[in-house]
């Protein structure tokens, strides 16, 4: 007896259709494709103790995209940046030391499909640490447009590079770093500051190796603001000093200098910078006992200091020498009132530039920074590159 034919319902029909064009091979069996899951490895791997902070912190992703990394020094966040694939996050600092890291970082690879991993490990102790001793200028300060950055050290530093690395300074002036000593480094924009301008300088100092065993402490960080531009000359052969601000002559000064019988009596000519004030500044004659020919010992007033050898910007009267004669210890004396004026509108770091002697102003003198050219700068840094700075940052 024939078997007639069953008709499958349209329902039915219409399913095995689509099953027919997603899977030609259905009738010999067809084989689900299911998307990759994308891997996350991160370095220091996740359990690692005693972690080296110099190497930062590393994740990668294969097979798909990074589309979040949170890192966590502490409590702290830790930053860091995406390569521009985001296959590869890198934190922007070395790592802190004796500090627990907590990681959580995912990947989204093809249609969609997520991966997600959650580390964490801690860095080493270092045997010694170093740190910033001291920063010029100070938080906050408004500073002339000759400001250098000082920032002097706890330790040695033998590994120069590595901390000169982790120098940030965020300011709108091309700038380098010089180190003055192993302790001591120092920041000079290769022209003036420009005025009304902001700086920030961080040293990012946690977690670097600056010598064998010694691990930086902590970071610090100092902002301060450029005030106008206060840019006084001396001429000691017209014996004349004339301060402008922002290019226009605030004042006309009759001055006298240094009177030049012995070197410490000679004013040093180059590129000085206003360093402090005192309102009144004892000042001893050097080398001399009291009762040796030559020697003094006074309380001048409004006395602006321009080098580490003595010398100042300050009020004398001695009204008969002032703009005739160089009879000074070594200082520019000027009149009272003139000399208050100056004490009142200085401000730390104003450039007073002075000519006309036969004794030069050491570029370590002080703050004669200045007195070096600026490739002669540049040689005093420890990266190869130099330049620190940008319109948007220095590093």
């Amino acid at each position: 007896m024939p078997v007639k034919p069953r008709t499958l319902p349209p329902a039915a029909r219409a399913l095995f259709a689509v099953l027919l064009v997603a899977c030609p091979a259905l009738v010999a069996g067809c084989a689900v494709r299911v998307p990759p899951v994308p891997r996350i490895t991160m370095t220091p791997a996740s359990g690692a103790a005693s972690v080296a902070p110099e190497a930062g912190l590393v994740v990668r992703a294969e097979g798909g995209r990074l589309t979040s990394v949170l890192a966590f020094a502490g409590r702290d966040p830790v930053p860091g940046a995406f390569d521009p694939a985001r296959t590869v996050w890198r934190s922007s600092w070395t790592l802190r030391p004796g500090t627990q890291y907590v990681v959580n970082a995912v990947a989204t690879g093809a249609q969609g499909v997520t991966a997600q991993v959650a580390g964490r490990f801690r860095t080493l102790t270092p045997r010694r640490e170093v740190a910033v001793a001291s920063v010029v200028p100070y938080d906050g300060e408004t500073v002339g447009v000759g400001m250098p950055i000082i920032v002097t050290f706890t330790r040695p530093v033998e590994d120069r590079a590595a901390v000169e690395r982790a120098l940030e300074v965020r300011g709108p002036a091309e700038g380098a770093w010089h180190w003055a000593s192993s302790t001591q480094v120092v920041y000079r924009p290769r022209k003036w500051w420009p005025a009304g301008v902001d700086v920030r300088f961080t040293a990012h100092l946690a977690g670097v190796r600056a010598a064998p065993g010694t691990y930086g402490a902590a970071d610090r960080s100092v902002a301060f603001t450029v005030g106008r531009a206060m840019i006084s000359t001396v001429d000691t052969r017209a014996h004349q000093m004339v301060v402008r601000q922002d290019g226009r002559v605030a004042q006309r000064m009759p001055i006298s200098a240094g009177m030049a019988t012995t070197r410490e009596y000679t004013t040093t000519s180059g590129i000085h910078l206003t360093m402090d004030k005192g309102n009144p500044v004892r000042m001893v004659s050097p080398g001399r006992r009291k009762g040796d020919p030559g020697y003094y010992d006074k309380l001048i007033d409004y006395a602006v200091r321009i080098s580490n050898s003595g010398e100042y910007v300050h009020a004398l009267d001695n009204l008969w020498a002032q703009g005739r004669a160089n009879v000074s210890h070594g200082c520019v004396n000027v009149h009272p009132d003139q000399a208050r004026w100056f004490y009142e509108h200085a401000l730390r770091g104003d450039p007073v530039v002075v000519t006309g002697t036969t004794r030069a102003l050491e570029w370590n003198n002080g703050w004669g920074y200045w007195q070096l050219s600026w490739p002669r700068w540049l040689a005093g840094s420890a990266l190869p590159h130099a330049v620190a700075g940008t319109p948007s940052a220095a590093s």
